[in-house]
């Protein structure tokens, strides 16, 4: 059998992916309704070749809606934070006024569950990992978002010490790297 490899999401406060020099800037009220206009905004100028359909519009709309919606609870008067590179990658850092990713811990543990039960072929227990809650989440919450964000940014996703930051990227390898 293979080995199993462990994806997670990390804290480090001094990783290079919130190094911000270079990057635009945008800021947004933290409006639930106008969600994918702002995402649309950010990437108004980004290359065809990195768009994959509506793939990259999904995976920036809903960094902004974590924002929005867990971070700043849907308060029009907080804003979110956005620095953004569309150049050689698509790399985004998203910021909220919030206290941050409180239950990341109990996340990974989670994440770490079911992926040792997928790569055991357990599929009972993946099954009852189907989706995450957590004591904050909403009946329409399941946490399968961040796994399908950890697969899209394959370049790294990491949270600042507040857990209230997250710095993404995603490579190409068509030759625009």
């Amino acid at each position: 059998m293979s080995q199993l490899i462990v994806r997670k999401l990390i804290v480090d406060e001094r990783n290079e992916l919130f190094d911000a020099q270079g990057m635009k800037y945008a800021e947004f009220p933290s409006e639930y309704a106008r969600i994918r206009e702002f995402s649309s905004a950010l990437l108004e100028e980004c290359p065809e070749r990195f768009r994959e359909g509506t793939l990259l519009e999904q995976q920036v709309s809903e960094i902004i809606k974590n924002a929005v919606k867990h971070g700043n609870k849907s308060d029009p008067a907080k804003r979110v934070r956005v620095w953004y590179d569309l150049r050689r990658r698509v790399r985004l850092i998203v910021e909220d006024e919030g206290e941050g990713f409180l239950e990341l811990d109990d996340w990974n543990a989670f994440l770490v569950r079911r992926q040792t039960a997928l790569h055991n072929q357990d599929f009972d227990e993946f099954l009852q990992l189907a989706s995450w809650k957590g004591k904050n989440s909403t009946p329409d919450d399941g946490g399968n978002s961040l796994i399908a964000a950890l697969e899209y940014w394959n370049g790294g996703m990491v949270f600042n010490a507040a857990r209230n930051k997250v710095g993404v990227v995603r490579w190409y390898s068509n030759g625009s790297a």
